[in-house]
């Protein structure tokens, strides 16, 4: 690597050469398993009603498991997480409570308080923070209230219920750090912040994800007690993949036993065929002492600690997850280390403690993992930054860190179902991605946000790979070429959307990240993977012709594409069919093909480089984007523009079965994406490559009607540099005139989704009697579409914050300083467009910055997060920002595209 190694840089490549898995472990245990598509067996698709809350802490789950604060290996075959109780909530404290989609009032929504503090790469140090009522968690209320309430009230979360006053909760802080590979050392520390004395029964618990039951595979892995070292109790863990495992838990807790089933009784009336999973809920709660096995035995296993916390006192305990047998790895003055009970490993390294050290040499650990993750962070946070934007920074690679997520999914097996079960109803095979049956994922991968959305989105999972790649380059390009192998692309050549609806259309930015990726790489390391930009290219120009064939059905360079990831923007469901009839003619679907094109062009002329084989599909791609910005811009006698020269802005258009064309002059994100179609072609870069440059110049002097979107300067000292476009210069001034407004689209924290200018001139489509409106709405929805917990009239997104901002540099690179436009508009300040796109993320890092008045943006009127100690340092990033004040809404841990501030951080400063 070109920078200075730190010793977590050194992990990062033992792992990428696969000397030593320090990745095998990490956080990829799910927030929530139930209610997903994976669990959903119903004949008609309703994932929330067939797996409800109320069943996961009693029914087996058939695809992954979940838990607070948790740890798997990345099969999840062994996973370790903790459970709590106050002594007064009705539910033991396993799993995070949220609202489903169908109860919301926006949609579905966590309603906890949790944050991600710290994470490494190699997760050889973790960190995170639940805050747990003293009182009885609200369920109740929670699901009542917002029930009452509707589309256009706020949601009502855990703060507004009153549990946390007088700071009656416990502040219950997980951490792990790695002795080594296989060896995982925990530190729980719960306080109570409030003003009593108050209960807390704390249950580190580990488990096996459920293999056996299904009827495939009917190896069965154990959880038994073992003698331990003194001071400590244990288990000990064999599982068929992993050998033998030993959970060493310090001080005397009691260990319970039960299995990983499901509780036929009480959910469905029947019988019981063994032990159950709720086995603790009971015992705990119920008082029930034969529910856990008195043998100590089985799949399930917890160690129980009780305290009475009296105020401001702190609890501590501490584990060992190890393949170390514990009696063979103890520190005693004849034998310094200990021998390893399993196969492929050494003897414990120096300065690892022994298994019966719960005192120095165990913190010792602790704090030299974490000044190890002090030390990494440090070589990739700027230093001339602010303490505060170094914990932004800091705290949203934790988050991208912590939303790693272990995700399995056999489509084929999924709709055949299990021979141990009933068959699933025959509709499934003509339902939900019943075309899908070749897609098998079985792997750790960036989730958006792990309560809200465990499941991975595309083109969310491709903007979540830029920040990762600041931090750990081999993870973020392992994600891209995932979705693009044939296990996860579909024969035709699409890629999967989202478990939902696979067969849905998310932008087509793959080719976009891969190139960002391959140069945040080469600057860090100094080296250039170039075997990586090959193999996501050819993979890409299957899903680039799937594009141009299914999404483009007259042939003429205009593309459709469905609700693009843009959700509720049109004033009609885009991804159905037209209530006018006809078809629409999209300005972002146009426009992300554009760039589609830009980007595989960059691609091949770099591949080119080395291969000149690349030369001739280089051509092909600058042909086809001349075409598309052509037909974008001036479809001829026979069609009409989606650029409306009166407005100055791209629109859709309707095309209706009578043959009229209208314009859809919604004034949003669709109309500015056009500005995302934009590469530079550098004089020695075409000049090395003389047949591209022999085959562009024909193309140019044999299209006389096309060169428009295809500038030249001398401004480069080496001679000609090109500029490709879908916007020209006359056309960028218009647009830049309202996105720049601060009364239509830049708002003090980026720029909106939707103008401003729909509060008072909403646009309306009288369609059959009904209308459809679209009016400007800064904060949550409030229609129902895309099940109404994301909104895109108003509100600001990263991702197209992003791409605008890397668009306007990269227009100035070709016109340079002399392109100046008012910023903001209408206020006499000129400026060049690197100072836009730097006032622009400007705007967005504010968000999260502390403000003079001491108050982050994103914490919205949450006053507690701006006053009290013990909450204003806790950052979450959310899933959109409120367009007129910048509060979080929507998911509230989704850092994967949020993330994206970090890159604005180190490119641009606060």
């Amino acid at each position: 690597m070109a920078r200075i190694q730190t010793i977590e840089d050194r992990r990062l490549e033992e792992a990428r050469t696969r000397q030593r898995h320090w990745k095998r472990w990490g956080p990829y245990l799910s927030e929530r398993q139930w209610g997903t598509v994976r669990e959903d067996y119903s004949a008609d698709g309703t994932a929330w009603e067939y797996f409800p809350h109320d069943h996961a802490r009693s029914r087996a789950y058939r695809w992954g498991e979940d838990g607070i604060g948790g740890i798997s290996d990345r099969h999840q075959m062994l996973c370790f997480g903790l459970a709590m109780w106050n002594g007064r909530d009705g539910i033991l404290k396993e799993r995070l409570f949220g609202l489903p989609g169908n109860e919301g009032n926006h949609g579905e929504d966590v309603k906890e308080q949790y944050f991600y503090l710290d994470s490494t790469p190699t997760h050889s140090y973790m960190r995170m923070l639940y805050k747990y009522p003293q009182a009885a968690f609200p369920y109740v209320q929670l699901a009542e209230e917002n029930r009452r309430r509707g589309k256009n009230a706020p949601e009502f979360e855990l703060l507004d219920t009153g549990v946390f006053a007088e700071n009656r909760y416990f502040d219950v802080f997980v951490e792990y750090a790695k002795a080594d590979v296989e060896d995982i050392i925990i530190r729980i520390s719960a306080v109570n912040r409030g003003p009593q004395s108050a209960e807390l029964q704390l249950l580190p618990s580990l488990w096996f994800r459920n293999t056996w039951s299904w009827g495939r595979d009917s190896r069965r892995p154990l959880a038994q007690v073992a003698p331990s070292v003194p001071g400590s109790l244990c288990a000990e863990l064999q599982h068929w993949q992993y050998g033998k495992r030993w959970l060493l838990c310090a001080g005397q807790p009691e260990l319970l036993f039960t299995e990983n089933e499901t509780n036929f009784v009480r959910l469905f009336g029947g019988e019981n065929r063994s032990y159950v999973k709720d086995a603790f809920h009971a015992y705990l709660i119920q008082g029930d002492k034969s529910a856990v096995n008195p043998q100590q035995t089985g799949t399930k296993m917890a160690a129980l600690y009780r305290w009475e916390l009296a105020p401001g006192e702190t609890a501590t305990l501490k584990l060992r997850l190890a393949d170390k047998d514990p009696l063979g790895a103890m520190d005693e003055s004849s034998r310094p280390v200990g021998t390893i009970n399993a196969r492929g490993h050494a003897e414990r390294s120096e300065g690892v403690p022994g298994t019966n050290d719960f005192g120095a040499g165990f913190d010792e650990l602790f704090a030299r993992r974490q000044r190890e993750a002090d030390e990494f962070y440090a070589s990739r946070v700027p230093k001339e930054l602010s303490d505060d934007a170094k914990q932004v920074m800091r705290q949203s690679f934790a988050g991208m860190m912590w939303c790693k997520q272990f995700y399995h999914y056999d489509v084929h097996t999924w709709l055949e179902g299990d021979p141990s079960g009933p068959p699933p109803p025959k509709e499934r095979w003509l339902g939900r991605n019943h075309d899908w049956t070749h897609l098998y994922n079985d792997d750790v991968i960036s989730m958006p946000d792990k309560w809200e959305y465990p499941w991975y989105a595309s083109w969310d999972l491709a903007f979540h790979t830029i920040p990762i790649a600041l931090i750990d380059p081999d993870f973020a390009k392992e994600q891209l070429i995932l979705l693009l192998r044939e296990w996860y692309m579909h024969p035709n050549g699409q890629l999967p959307a989202y478990e939902w609806a696979f067969g849905d259309v998310n932008p087509p930015v793959h080719a976009w990240a891969a190139f960002r990726i391959y140069k945040i790489e080469r600057r860090l390391r100094g080296v250039a993977d170039r075997g990586f930009l090959e193999k996501v290219f050819h993979k890409l120009l299957l899903n680039f012709t799937w594009w141009v064939n299914r999404k483009d059905p007259e042939g003429m360079n205009i593309f459709q594409g469905g609700f693009l990831g843009l959700d509720n923007i049109g004033v009609f469901d885009r991804s159905a069919p037209l209530p006018t009839g006809g078809n629409l003619e999209q300005s972002d679907g146009t426009s992300w093909m554009g760039m589609y094109c830009l980007n595989m062009l960059a691609i091949a002329l770099e591949l080119a480089k080395e291969d000149p084989a690349y030369e001739d599909v280089a051509s092909k791609f600058f042909e086809h984007f001349v075409h598309i910005a052509h037909a974008m811009n001036d479809m001829g006698t026979d069609g009409r523009s989606l650029w409306d020269e009166e407005d100055g802005f791209y629109y859709d258009v309707l095309h209706l079965p009578n043959g009229e064309e209208h314009f859809l002059k919604i004034r949003s994100m669709v109309g500015l994406i056009p500005l995302f179609a934009v590469e530079t072609l550098e004089p020695e870069m075409v000049d090395r490559l003389p047949g591209f440059k022999r085959r562009m110049q024909w193309f140019i002097d044999n299209h006389p009607d096309m060169p428009e979107h295809i500038e030249t300067t001398e401004r480069s000292a080496r001679g000609v540099r090109r500029l490709l476009s879908l916007v020209n210069r006359k056309q960028l001034k218009r647009v830049l005139a309202r996105m720049l407004d601060e009364a239509e689209f830049l708002s003090d924290f980026g720029v909106r989704a939707l103008s401003r200018y729909h509060k008072d001139h909403p646009y309306e489509v009288y369609v059959n009697g009904s209308v459809s409106r679209v009016e400007y709405e800064p904060a949550e929805s409030t229609t129902g579409l895309f099940g109404g917990n994301s909104n895109w009239r108003g509100p600001i997104w990263f991702p197209v914050n992003y791409l605008l901002i890397e668009s306007l540099q990269k227009f100035h690179h070709y016109y340079g300083g002399d392109f100046k436009v008012e910023c903001p508009a209408r206020s006499g300040h000129q400026a060049d467009l690197w100072q836009v796109a730097a006032e622009i993320s400007r705007r967005l890092i504010r968000i999260f910055l502390r403000g003079k008045d001491g108050r982050r943006p994103a914490a919205g009127g949450a006053e507690i997060f701006n006053s009290d100690p013990h909450w204003k340092d806790l950052i979450l990033f959310y899933e959109y920002f409120h367009g007129d004040n910048g509060a979080g809404i929507g998911a509230s841990h989704q850092t994967g595209w949020t993330g994206l501030v970090a890159k604005l951080i180190e490119q641009s400063g606060e």
